[in-house]
């Protein structure tokens, strides 16, 4: 085998095999209209033939355009963000871009410039960043960058261009189902303090109660792991009985942890206790009961967030911030039977 049939064919070859010029190979590849159809036909088959590649980064240097998109993400080894990078991937990969990513343990100012420092030495025309923390939001908003930047997963809380799925909302849909079966009150267990999608939906579930004039209870508190459900869940038990019929649970995770938990007391779901989770993770409906849970839309927040951010690489959207919300979609499973108060025991 000869050293030229180790390496890939050039532009040269090509034109050498088609009988051309480099120029008029340039000229096809490039659709330039000027180029007789006979002579494009027979480049275009001596490319077919050759398995002639365009080599990125020579375009690059004429086009000043890498068709390279930057991501840089954190906590992708839970459901949301991990659904959300693939998503971005995916849609990047139907417009023809490329997607380099940079995953970090947390997002701070100084992990951050490093990431788009590492991303611009590679080219990329724009960034998407995922930032669930509020810490992370904060550190977004102070970094300078020398290409667009777009945010997702969020929450309410970017000021910065974004796309993110309507936490507050996504817990109204939940606890308002569950006043509508007819539970009186409505407990919560959120998620981590610091995730503004965490504050955003203990928000909805509480403006929801005090809509309907209930006092929302003290809501408890986990790390979105079943672990912290279950141990909520242990919790959540002593209370039913006293008032407790409903729970809103910020993940279902951690409601797979509440439900474990909550069978052990021999409490039973839904006749004694609804259930709600968040996010419609794929086992959900195979829980025990089926989980009721929302569900968050990531296909559309990945096509949406590169739709944004190729609009801000062209110039298309008006200058100033630009932040998109997607609405979630309440998926009713058998752990929210319509509830049907207990008759009270005899006296005797």
């Amino acid at each position: 085998m000869t050293h030229s049939q180790l390496r890939p064919p050039t532009m040269a070859d090509v034109a050498r095999q088609a009988g051309v010029s480099h120029q008029t190979v340039s000229r096809v590849l490039g659709d330039h209209p000027n180029v007789k159809d006979e002579t494009r036909v027979r480049v275009q088959r001596a490319i077919e033939e050759m398995g002639y590649r365009r080599n990125s980064s020579a375009r690059a240097l004429v086009t000043r355009r890498t068709q390279t998109l930057g991501v840089v993400a954190s906590n992708t080894t839970l459901y949301g963000p991990a659904s959300t990078l693939f998503a971005l991937e995916e849609a990047a990969r139907a417009e023809g871009y490329l997607v380099s990513t940079v995953s970090l343990r947390e997002l701070t100012v100084e992990t951050l410039s490093e990431a788009v420092d590492r991303l611009s030495d590679g080219g990329v025309e724009g960034v998407i960043a995922l930032a669930p923390q509020r810490s992370a939001v904060s550190a977004l908003a102070e970094l300078r960058h020398p290409f667009p930047v777009v945010a997702v997963g969020t929450g309410s809380g970017s000021e910065i261009p974004s796309v993110n799925v309507d936490q507050e909302l996504g817990a109204r849909l939940a606890t308002g189902h569950l006043l509508a079966a007819g539970h009186r009150r409505v407990w919560h267990l959120a998620g981590p303090e610091d995730w503004q999608e965490a504050a955003d939906r203990t928000v909805g579930w509480r403006a929801t109660l005090e809509e309907a004039g209930v006092e929302p209870p003290q809501p408890l508190r986990g790390d979105w792991s079943p672990l912290s459900g279950y141990r909520a869940g242990q919790e959540l038990a002593g209370w039913v009985g006293r008032g407790l019929t409903a729970v809103f649970v910020a993940n279902d995770q951690m409601a797979l942890g509440v439900l474990r938990a909550l069978r052990e007391a021999g409490v039973r779901t839904p006749q004694d206790v609804a259930v709600v989770g968040f996010d419609d993770i794929p086992e959900s409906e195979f829980f025990a009961p089926p989980l009721t849970t929302v569900r968050q839309d990531f296909t559309t927040v990945g096509r949406r967030g590169i739709a944004l951010l190729l609009d801000l690489i062209e110039g298309r959207t008006p200058a100033g911030p630009s932040r998109i919300a997607i609405e979630p979609q309440l998926v009713v499973r058998a752990s929210t039977f319509p509830y049907l108060p207990q008759p009270a025991s005899p006296p005797g």
